[in-house]
Parts: C-alpha cells; sequence; structure tokens
C-alpha cells in the first residue's frame, strides 16, 4: 500500500487506555447486578455515548436512575488509579521514529478530548513525534464521522486517500473508510471480538504494523 501520512487513533492504539476505562465501567455495572459484556460495551469505542451509552444501558436494565455525577468522579479515580504506570503500546514509539526517519508526517486523530490525549502525550514525552493533534472540537463530528480524519489529512497537507489510518475500533475504521482513507485495524484486548473486515488490513501489533510499512 502507498500512503504518504499516518493518522493514528489515540486511545487503544497507542496507549493502552481502553481496557482500565471498561474494567472500571464494568465494576459499576457488576455493583448494580448486571454484567458488561465487552461485545455490547464496544459499541462506544472510538466515538462517545450518542452512539451508544453505558449509562442509559444500566439505568434500562435496572429500571432505576443514578447519580452519575457521583459516579462518574468514583470511576475516574479508578481509571487514573489502574492506568498509573501505564507506558506506549509496544512498538509505537520505535514505529514513529521511523515514519520519521522516512520523513512521513504523523498526526493523532482521536474522539477524546485534547485535555486527555495531550495530557498522556506530554506525560509520555512523546507530543514531539507528532506533527499535528486533532481531537474532539477540532472538527463539527467525531467518529463514526469522518470529520476528524478529513481535518487531520487537511491539517498535513495530504488528500484523505493519501493518508493511511490506524485504528483499534470498529467506530473508527467507518469513520475512515467515510473519509476515504486506507484502514489498518489493530485490535486489543478490548475490540479483539469485532469484526474488522471493513479495514484494509487486520494486524496484531504496533510491531507488526512497522513491519508491514516496510514490504
Amino acid at each position: 500500500m502507498s500512503f504518504k501520512a499516518v493518522l493514528f487513533d489515540f486511545d487503544g492504539v497507542l496507549v493502552d487506555t481502553e481496557w482500565a476505562i471498561y474494567d472500571a465501567w464494568h465494576r459499576t455495572f457488576l455493583a448494580h447486578d448486571h454484567p458488561l459484556p465487552l461485545e455490547i460495551y464496544t459499541r462506544c469505542i472510538g466515538s462517545d455515548f450518542d452512539t451508544w451509552s453505558p449509562k442509559t444501558h444500566l439505568e434500562e436494565l435496572t429500571g432505576r436512575s443514578f447519580d452519575w455525577h457521583e459516579l462518574d468522579l468514583k470511576r475516574q479515580e479508578e481509571i487514573v488509579r489502574d492506568l498509573a504506570g501505564e507506558g506506549p503500546m509496544p512498538g509505537a514509539v520505535a514505529l514513529l521514529e521511523s515514519l520519521i526517519a522516512r520523513g512521513i508526517p504523523r498526526a493523532v486523530v482521536s474522539s477524546s478530548s485534547h485535555h486527555w490525549v495531550d495530557g498522556w502525550l506530554d506525560r509520555l514525552g512523546m507530543m514531539h513525534l507528532f506533527d499535528t493533534v486533532v481531537c474532539r472540537g477540532d472538527a463539527p463530528r467525531i467518529k463514526p464521522a469522518p470529520d476528524l480524519f478529513l481535518e487531520g489529512a487537511r491539517r498535513l497537507g495530504f488528500a484523505p486517500e493519501e493518508c493511511l489510518v490506524i485504528e483499534d475500533s470498529l467506530n473508527g475504521v467507518k469513520a475512515a473508510r467515510a473519509a476515504g482513507c486506507p484502514v489498518w485495524a489493530v485490535p486489543n484486548r478490548v475490540t479483539a471480538c469485532l469484526d474488522f473486515s471493513l479495514a484494509d488490513a487486520v494486524l496484531p501489533s504496533l510491531e507488526a504494523v512497522g513491519g508491514a510499512m516496510m514490504c
């Protein structure tokens, strides 16, 4: 595959944040006597609760309403605790440095906030590895709409079809497809249950992505 730039999703691609977030939600559900299967939860991965809401789902299951402000604070504390010491995904830094050496521009394109994504990139010393970071609020709609990827391609100065997308979620793959970008899926332990037949390739890791790019 020929490409001139690479657009990376953030959560679950560059840092393994997805599991801690899912695990905290699962504990919330179990505390109210209901499981939260991955195949249901993954409906919101890569997007937001407008696509599918665990809050609405739990209230429908229990027939109750909840003080979500309190539960959200508790869940966020658990996520921060569980992610303490988390580093980049295996192969992430080597892949980015390889792209830099080859003169290939790179962007993060995420449905998450700049506060979340920029905070992680700063803490991990990875911000300098990207030419731009595109997040929620930088385009009218988030994934599965194509807007964020179109904005990422525009900032890098390339047509969407020249930008390879690396994604871990079905919402992200759909967004890349809608934008006209080629897309490789790299599932993680949260999204491995999904059908990625829409992707141009499915690879097991960023290390494998690096190898495939050299072919």
